[in-house]
């Protein structure tokens, strides 16, 4: 069975960085949407970055040019590099992935996509 597991969460102070890990396990790695979602309390859960299989990456308009999404198809990970970060950021990150019915039609893979499979989150504290 598919596994996404989360890794590189912590406690950083403003205007740090922290490197999420997800090692994904029994998930094909072709023709896929992967992403970051992440979930404060209190809030609802909020899209943060998706990588399309093809290349193509999609970014909410709250993390651009202060997150960047990257992934290895032969190493079965993915990662979420997190530059300037400030307490908005606080939140539980999740790793995302979904096989695509239409692998070519990117438009599918964008940030805010729901997914079926889904690891366990990873906190990440942002102090002030």
């Amino acid at each position: 069975q598919v596994q996404l597991v989360e890794s590189g969460g912590g406690s950083v102070q403003a205007g740090g960085s922290l490197r999420l890990t997800c090692a994904a396990s029994q998930f094909p790695m072709n023709d896929y949407c992967m992403g970051w979602v992440r979930q404060a309390p209190g809030k609802e859960r909020e899209g943060v970055a998706t990588v399309h299989w093809h290349g193509r990456k999609n970014y909410a308009d709250s993390v651009k040019a202060r997150f960047t999404i990257y992934v290895d198809n032969v190493k079965n990970t993915l990662w979420l590099q997190m530059d300037n970060l400030n307490p908005e950021d606080t939140a539980t990150y999740y790793c995302a992935a979904e096989t695509l019915q239409i692998p070519w039609d990117w438009s599918e893979c964008r940030f805010n996509r729901d997914f079926g499979y889904w690891g366990q989150g990873t906190q990440v504290t942002v102090s002030s």
